[in-house]
């Protein structure tokens, strides 16, 4: 009988693999391979006695070998296991993008950008954490050379112009997403770039700015980084002018927070060609809908949109007269002194807001009573020295829950109401953006000092959200789940007797569709 591979449970646990013959109705162990303690290490332990078996007659006769020969045959050691299938992916998603041209080939840089992927941390761990993948890493001295070479080579520009070829070639750049967040450092004393400014974390500590210019899919198109206590209002026209001229595109709409609302932002968008629409403050709606309130009572249904006008300056409209019912539909000519406003009523909103609002009331009575602090708690006024429940305040912003409000300057017949609140509304994909590149890819913490080292490290969190991106547009998975996937997925390399065998691992259902959807795309 043919020799064949048999495995059989040991004592410890782990599972031993054995190549065995039959003859004269007598089984006799051929070889003992070795023995097993994971998948991999198993599937590997097969496959090189179905090699034996298969084509290494020739090599090793295995029918030649008597009992004792084989019990003194070497055991198999494994010698190698590399997570080749996910550095593949990650290597060929980093290639399309052409970012390795963008950066002449750097190999430091793009393991950098890769090992993010895998588990953000410092840059002196990178070796660590591609030696866990099989990967050959440079030395820490190696990638710190990289991260200079990223500022005298000027990396960001070449690698947003690499983004900015890839969107263009398959993309949509009519419409293109902004927001800014802060990253903050430890550290004791400011310098010119962290610097003490106003933080979303409520935090003191010296912090930077990071805005970030997406395409309507989340895909980073531009990253810039200003002081710390910068007007974050004033980061929005430098960023979108030197996309516009660095992409060329005449009629480009931006979408941002209600917080870059600045009425000389609007200005500057709209006298540069350019289309915005941003969220409006709740402080706007009781003007904005006066006139509507008067005629029609503030009784909303579910989905009413009301399109109007607000002012460009201030909060009382002059170009809105209160006694006409309609409502004025906005164009530049007709009101010049007005932006096109619109407001959108949701039952869904209502409720979350309501909810807020009747805890925001309890705080205000418990302060008003004086079983708690007052600490900047809304809807507490002071009286003649007394604590006072604001009851004017505490009304309007129940009539005007559930109300979401937008400010444009792309008219009607441009763009329906509808189609303006969808495009705002895609603002969650660079907030994700940012979710990821804070938590998922660990911008924070910031393990670098000078100027040109955080630069060149935001540089590095580009390119990994860039790959990001890339691959969960085309797989449909969270890169966070993609290398979770294939990660365990290793070549496993084995030495038995002086022969060293390869054995791939087997693949899972989840990874086949990963690489399907890869293959897809055109990868």
């Amino acid at each position: 009988m043919s020799p064949y591979v048999r495995k059989v449970r040991t004592a410890s646990g782990a599972t031993a693999v054995q190549i065995v013959a039959k003859e004269h109705g007598v089984r006799r162990v051929v070889e003992h391979l070795g023995s097993a303690h994971d998948e991999a290490e198993l599937a590997a332990l097969i496959q090189a006695g179905r090699e034996k078996i298969r084509g290494g007659q020739g090599v090793l006769d295995l029918a030649g070998l008597t009992p004792q020969a084989a019990r003194q045959a070497a055991p198999a050691v494994v010698v190698g296991q590399r997570s080749a299938l996910l550095w593949d992916v990650l290597c060929g998603a980093y290639e399309a993008l052409g970012l390795d041209e963008a950066v002449g080939g750097d190999e430091g840089f793009m393991q950098m950008v890769l090992a993010r992927l895998v588990e953000p941390t410092s840059k002196e761990q990178v070796p660590a954490v591609l030696g866990e993948l099989g990967i050959d890493a440079l030395t820490p001295r190696s990638l710190f050379r990289s991260l200079a070479r990223c500022i005298t080579g000027d990396y960001r520009s070449r690698i947003q112009a690499a983004c900015l070829r890839h969107v263009s070639a398959g993309g949509d750049l009519s419409l293109c997403l902004y927001d800014v967040t802060t990253l903050y450092f430890e550290v004791e004393k400011e310098d010119s770039l962290r610097r003490v400014g106003y933080s979303k974390e409520r935090r003191v500590d010296p912090q930077v700015i990071v805005g970030l210019l997406v395409d309507r899919a989340g895909f980073p198109l531009q990253i810039g980084c200003w002081e710390g206590n910068k007007a974050e209002t004033s980061t929005l026209i430098p960023m979108v002018e030197e996309f516009r001229k660095a992409s060329n595109i005449e009629h480009l709409v931006v979408v941002a927070d209600a917080g870059m609302l600045s009425a000389a932002n609007l200005e500057a968008l709209d006298q540069a060609g350019l289309g915005f629409i941003v969220g409006s403050r709740m402080t706007k709606a009781p003007a904005d809908l006066a006139a509507h309130f008067r005629w029609h009572g503030d009784a909303l249904a579910d989905g009413q949109v009301i399109d109007t006008i607000t002012p460009r300056r201030g909060t009382r409209s002059t170009e809105r007269d209160d006694k006409t019912r309609d409502e004025p539909v906005w164009s530049p000519v007709e009101f010049p002194g007005s932006w096109r406003a619109i407001w959108a009523y949701s039952a869904r909103r209502f409720a979350r807001d309501n909810k807020t609002l009747t805890a925001q009331e309890n705080r205000a009575r418990a302060v008003v009573a004086g079983h708690r602090r007052p600490k900047g708690t809304r809807f507490v006024t002071t009286r003649k020295g007394d604590q006072v429940l604001d009851e004017k305040a505490l009304a309007r912003a129940k009539r005007l829950a559930g109300l979401k409000g937008y400010v444009s300057n792309i008219p009607a017949t441009v763009m329906p109401a509808s189609e303006v609140i969808a495009s705002y509304h895609e603002l969650w994909h660079v907030e994700q953006s940012f979710r990821m590149s804070k938590h998922d890819l660990r911008a924070r913490p910031v393990f670098h000092h000078t100027h040109d080292a955080i630069q060149a490290h935001l540089t590095v969190v580009m390119a990994s959200l860039a790959v990001a991106r890339h691959l969960q547009q085309a797989t449909g998975v969270s890169i966070k789940r993609l290398v979770r996937e294939l990660k365990p997925l290793q070549e496993v390399t084995i030495t038995i007797n002086g022969h060293q065998i390869t054995a791939q691992p087997q693949t899972t259902q989840t990874a086949q569709q990963i690489l399907n959807n890869l293959n897809a795309a055109g990868h």
